[in-house]
């Protein structure tokens, strides 16, 4: 004769109230990491340049959105809102109106983190390359294509 298990309990799981909107809570969501469209440009000019590179290295500190292993170059393309652009000039880095006292911090966490990931690949010997969503432009990325072009490769 089989033994029937009693069924498992479960608590009842309490919603969460939240005052963010509904729309506002899926525009953030679409907000991505990786294969961005600033990401996607440089990516295209560095192959258009002939150079060949590796997509989010896991085992570099801060996983560099592509590294050049030949020259031992990592390049991160920070978009000017969440890196915080330090550029007076770029319109895209500007601080929301509403929320500093949540905002300032972790705009200003996600900098020093920055900070941090490349002292320590400049420790490794890795060349750290920035570039920032506003200088997605096309004249700037081929200067950055030609720029890594000429850079020596390591050994």
């Amino acid at each position: 004769m089989k033994r029937r298990r009693a069924p498992i309990q479960t608590k009842p799981v309490a919603k969460t109230t939240s005052n963010v909107s509904p729309e506002r809570s899926a525009q953030m969501a679409r907000v991505r990491g990786r294969d961005t469209k600033p990401e996607m440009r440089v990516r295209r000019a560095l192959h258009a340049a002939g150079l060949r590179y590796r997509l989010h290295a896991k085992g570099l500190p801060g996983r560099p959105d592509l590294i050049l292993p030949s020259r031992r170059v990592a390049v991160f393309v920070h978009g000017c809102f969440w890196h915080r652009h330090p550029d007076p000039e770029c319109k895209l880095a500007r601080l929301p109106k509403s929320r500093l006292d949540f905002w300032l911090p972790k705009l200003e966490g996600n900098r020093a983190r920055d900070e941090r990931n490349k002292v320590a690949l400049e420790a490794l010997g890795w060349k750290i390359i920035e570039v920032w969503e506003c200088q997605t432009k096309p004249e700037d990325l081929a200067k950055l294509a030609k720029a890594v072009a000429r850079m020596p490769r390591a050994i």
